[in-house]
Formats: C-alpha cells, structure tokens, sequence
C-alpha cells in the first residue's frame, strides 16, 4: 500500500494571513535564530520552487542549492543567505499570489518577512552603504533637488552622460538608469490653496471628503499626478484637502531594514493622518507602495497602535475610492474623450492590497476604451531599478511586460505606479511613453 500523502505538502485552501512582524522581540534579531528560520524557509521553497519568475531572490536561492555539494539547502553556506535577501525587494508577490503555505498552513511561511527580518539584521549589524542612505532619503533629497535655480542643475547633471558616469561610481545609480525628474514648485506648493470646502456625501466606506498625502515622489518627481487626482475629486464634488504635513511614509527605509527610521517616519506621520480621520477625512495617495505602507505594513509593524488601525481603515488607493464612489451612483460618467486601447500595468504594490483591478474598471467606464492587464511585475521597486548592481537585472525583469505593451500597440501605456511605469516606458524608448491612469481619467473627464 502506497504511503498516506503529508497533508501538510497540500496549498492552503484559505486566504493567506499576516502574523505581526514582530520586530521589537530580542529574538528578532538573534542571528543564530534567524539563520535557522532561514534554512527552514529555504528548504520549503527549494522543495516547492513554485516562485521562480517572480523575481530574482529566489533564482539565486536556488543556484545556491544547485551548486552545493549536497544539491540540498544544507550545502549552502549561511554567509551566502544575504544573497538572497538582497535581491528581494519587499513586493510581496510570493505571499500574496503564489505561495501554497502561507499561514493559516502549519509550516507558516511568510517570505517577505524572512528577507525583511535578514535586511534589518544586516543594517543593525553593519549599517548600510552612504549611497544607500542617501537614496533612501527620498523626502530629503526631494526637497534639495526642488529648489527653484538647483531644480534645473539637477536636472541637467542627471542628463549628462559622463556626470551620470561619476554618479555610477560614487552613488551606485547606474548610468543607464532612468532617474527622477524633479520639479518646482512642488505638488504640496501648487495645491497649496485646496480648503476642503463643500459638503461631503458619504458612500460605502468613503465618508465624501479627502485628505491628500503628496508622498515623496509625487510631491517633487510628478506633481501633475497629485493635480490630476485633486481635478478628478473635484470634478466628483468631493471637498479635497492637503494632509496637514507630511514626512516619507517610510517605505524606502523599510526596504533598507532600518526600522528605527521607519518609526521616527511614524511617529511623525500617524498622529496627524489619524487625528484628520477623526475628524471625518479620507486618505488617499497615488503612490501604491505609499499606500500599502499605510495599510500594511506600519499595521504589521505597530499591531497594538491603535492610531495606526485607524488610518489603515481611513487609507485608500485612489481607483478603490473612486469604484466605491460609483457603486453608490456618485461618480460621475460625463466622459468627453475616448481613450482607445490602454495597456494598463498592475503594480505589484497594488496587486497585494488585495482591491481587484479597480482601475481598470474605473477607466472602462469611459466610452470608447479598451483596458489590456498586464500582470507582470516592472523589476523596477524603489532603488533596485537604479542601482549599478540590480540594473541589468532589473532590466530583465521588465523585459517580458515591455514586449506585452509592444504587442499591445496600444494607444496609452499606463501604471498606477510612475516608477514602474517609467522604467518600462524607459526599455521601449518611450515608444509609447507612460501616463497615470489619473492622467487619463482627467483627460476623459475633459478637465
């Protein structure tokens, strides 16, 4: 008789759960411990590989196994596990759609905490490079870089191709790498004048009136997407106003593994943000890994802060607001201007928030519009997709959704995420070139 089958090899027939991260534990950051959940986790995956065109930690987990002398993860040595940790950029695409023993199973795998747990060990330990600081500092070198007279310099230096040379070699930005345009006067600046007047009307979970977080990127990199998302709210009557201040919502520090950071970031966002949900406003910014941060991760990080759960609940992406808007009859279809064929990129960032294609089904609603999805993930994430050491490989990563828009032909490219969007359009020789899907709505709208 054929031996019974392990149950515990069969996939969860449940929707995956988060367990809090757990990172003010000591056991957290015992390196014996981690390397243990480590060797675990990787004996899980190389048993499964199931994960591997996701992205490029678990191709280099597995020709670690392939080329040990005992093929299995016990042959790998445990100094060569940051390899792996450093290819992974926190999308969480393995946890979300493709792992089979994401917790409620019993072996309770949970890879992007695994990696986040290595990362912040690492920079504990040994810190992280000043290039990496720097570019982690998003808010601070937005600010510097969006001074009116220095705006220009910038700009320019990033266009010269032996500067960006010299910047490969002291900043590790690859001098082939797309890099922020910035801009001034920033989005916080020119939006400046929006009061939240009006009378707000509730529909499902929205409560009719929105708080605006600018985010880092947006504030000083693309401006025009907050404009964009404040022209479609008021278009939709919808009183907007800016978040009172605002600091990085702490992704690229996370991303880093300085958590310390992260917390300072908190603590300086999350009374504000929860203080104008009190007070009966919506959140909403247009960068996904802005928002996923909001309603996400600081929840994983800060279980018990009951600030932070309530601007979790509060925290919306700006096509889950819009959608419920129009389940409640109160979105407005005035539309002016077709769009023909959309090819429309899921960032990963939103893919995990777990709100279905919302904008796409928000941009369908405009007659004569077609939406083509595209489900692949862009390799760029934050600064994986300009550093000299991830670049080439960022670049393959965006290959196979570059030659999907090619094949598309479509008339607009679109990505929630500009960075994402960016980096593709940047592969196709900006052929065609990328626009927020809140750029096209506004140009539907005719506003």
């Amino acid at each position: 008789m054929a031996n019974p089958i392990d149950s515990t090899r069969e996939g969860n027939l449940e929707a995956p759960t988060r367990h809090p991260l757990g990172w003010e534990a000591p056991e957290f950051w015992d390196h014996s411990a981690l390397e243990a959940e480590q060797e675990r986790i990787f004996d899980i995956c190389h048993g499964c590989r199931r994960c591997v065109s996701l992205c490029h930690a678990f191709p280099t987990l597995f020709d670690l196994v392939d080329s040990s002398d005992t093929l299995e993860v016990d042959g790998v040595a445990k100094a060569d596990y940051k390899k792996v940790t450093e290819q992974c950029y926190l999308c969480d695409l393995c946890y979300q759609t493709k792992c089979p023993y994401t917790p409620p199973h019993p072996w309770n795998v949970d890879f992007p905490h695994l990696m986040l747990r290595g990362k912040a060990v690492e920079f504990r330990e040994h810190g992280a490079s000043l290039s990496a600081r720097i570019l982690s500092n998003t808010r601070a070198v937005g600010r510097v870089a969006s001074v009116p007279v220095v705006v220009q310099t910038v700009n320019a230096v990033n266009r010269n191709p032996t500067v960006r040379k010299l910047l490969e070699k002291t900043m590790d930005v690859d001098a082939l790498a797309r890099v922020p345009t910035y801009h001034s006067p920033s989005a916080r600046t020119r939006l400046k004048t929006l009061d939240g007047a009006g009378t707000p009307q509730a529909a499902g979970r929205t409560r009719g009136k929105v708080a605006l977080f600018t985010t880092c990127y947006c504030d000083h990199s693309d401006p025009g997407v907050v404009e964009d998302l404040a022209a479609v709210l008021k278009h939709n009557a919808i009183p907007t106003r800016l978040v009172e201040r605002e600091s990085c919502c702490g992704m690229p520090k996370l991303e880093l593994g300085d958590l310390e950071t992260v917390r300072k970031y908190k603590e300086y966002n999350i009374p504000v943000l929860a203080r104008m949900a009190r007070e009966g406003w919506d959140l909403i910014a247009a960068m996904p890994s802005c928002v996923l941060m909001f309603k996400q991760e600081l929840p994983l990080m800060f279980p018990d802060d009951e600030d932070v759960a309530l601007v979790q609940q509060r925290f919306f992406d700006p096509f889950e607001y819009l959608h419920e808007r129009h389940r409640a009859g109160l979105l407005k279809t005035d539309f002016k201007t077709a769009l023909g064929k959309v090819a429309w990129q899921v960032a990963c960032h939103q893919r995990v928030q777990k709100i279905g294609p919302k904008t796409r089904e928000i941009l369908q609603l405009v007659p004569g519009t077609e939406v083509v999805t595209l489900e692949r993930c862009s390799g760029h994430d934050g600064t994986y997709g300009v550093k000299h050491k991830s670049y080439a490989l960022s670049r393959k990563l965006a290959r196979p959704v570059e030659k999907l828009v090619a094949q598309t032909q479509p008339e607009h490219f679109t990505s929630d995420c500009p960075m994402a969007g960016g980096h593709i359009a940047h592969g196709l020789g900006d052929k065609p070139a990328a626009e927020h899907p809140l750029c096209l709505l506004r140009k539907a709208y005719g506003i």
